[in-house]
Parts: C-alpha cells; structure tokens; sequence
C-alpha cells in the first residue's frame, strides 16, 4: 500500500478523528505505526522490520520501518482493528441522568 491508499483507507471509517494509525511523511523510508491486540504485537514484533513504536510501544503500538513489510490485505486488517480499537475506547460513556427533583410544598 502507498500513503495515498493507507490515508483513503483510514478515512473511509466513520468518525476517524482519533488516532488510530500514524504514517511518517518526512522519513525514507516512509514508516507506519498502529496499535494491535497483545497476540498481534508480540507476532509483529517478531518479524524483521517490525518494532515496538517508540514512546507508545507498551500500549502494543508498533512501528513498520517499511510500508512494504506487511502486504496490503493484512495491514488493512491490521490498521481496521487498530481503529476499532481505539474507536471502542473513545467512544463517551454514558452520563447517569439526574434525578428531578420534586417541588417543595410551602
């Protein structure tokens, strides 16, 4: 996948205002990084050219050193579960609703 198709991708999710995936423009070559499942993390990271994201790697976020590393089925299903996953976890809670209160009798 190329940054135009990863960007495409990710904003075909309802609600994509969070991160979720996050693409180094600047570097060469271009880097990705997402946030997996613990199963997931410890795989990626077995794998030649896949490391734990620095700073965020302990919330199981990984850095691609490459777009190449993963072919396109498997990190659009990657960068999916990356957004659900962040999507559920923002998602706001529900407040308790107050109760009213009863008009007082004079």
């Amino acid at each position: 996948m190329d940054i135009d198709s990863i960007r495409k991708y990710c904003l075909s999710f309802p609600h994509a205002t969070k991160i979720f995936t996050i693409v180094g423009l600047a570097s060469v070559p271009q880097k990705l990084c997402f946030k997996c499942t613990p199963e997931e993390f410890a795989r990626l990271c077995e794998q030649d050219g896949i490391q734990p994201a620095p700073y965020v790697g302990r919330y199981k976020w990984v850095l691609l050193e490459r777009l190449d590393v993963l072919n396109a089925s498997e990190l659009k299903d990657l960068i999916r579960q990356s957004y659900e996953m962040v999507a559920t976890k923002a998602k706001p809670k529900a407040k308790p609703r107050k109760k009213k209160k009863s008009p007082t009798r004079k």
